[in-house]
């Protein structure tokens, strides 16, 4: 098994419903470590990086004025698999499609409002993680 970072947000929705410690403590329980962590209000400019490849989609504008609507919570999450796993933890993009006991059919309330985003391939999680951290904040 190949030990990988992986980049994690819990998303507006998620903050201010207050479940942050709940997901948290979701990945450390898979067997997760949090290499970095922080909680930041995502700018337009980071939020059309992060979601570049669906500019020119229809739900575009609607994407990044939902996720620059409030604070986040940023994170590097470690382990083996950790792409995957967090992939499979977070459960499908519609949380009415999400397994039960994943995060999004357990907690989230809409397709739009999902509570959590995780990285989908290695080469995307590094490049969102550089959106949000430099490499002398994720511990080793």
């Amino acid at each position: 098994m190949a030990t990988q970072k992986t980049f994690v947000m819990i998303k507006p929705d998620g903050v201010r419903r207050k479940l942050i410690g709940e997901i948290v403590g979701r990945i450390e329980r898979k067997g997760l470590r949090i290499a970095a962590m922080k909680m930041v209000k995502i700018d337009r400019e980071t939020a059309n990086k992060l979601y570049e490849e669906h500019i020119g989609k229809s739900f575009f504008n609607e994407l990044v004025s939902y996720i620059t609507s409030g604070p986040v919570v940023c994170m590097v999450v470690e382990g083996d698999e950790a792409v995957r796993v967090m992939r499979t933890l977070i459960g499908a993009t519609d949380p009415k499609e999400a397994s039960p006991g994943t995060i999004r059919g357990d907690l989230a309330l809409s397709k739009a409002e999902n509570v959590i985003h995780a990285s989908d391939a290695e080469e995307k999680a590094k490049r969102e993680m550089s959106l949000f951290f430099s490499p002398n904040e994720i511990t080793e």
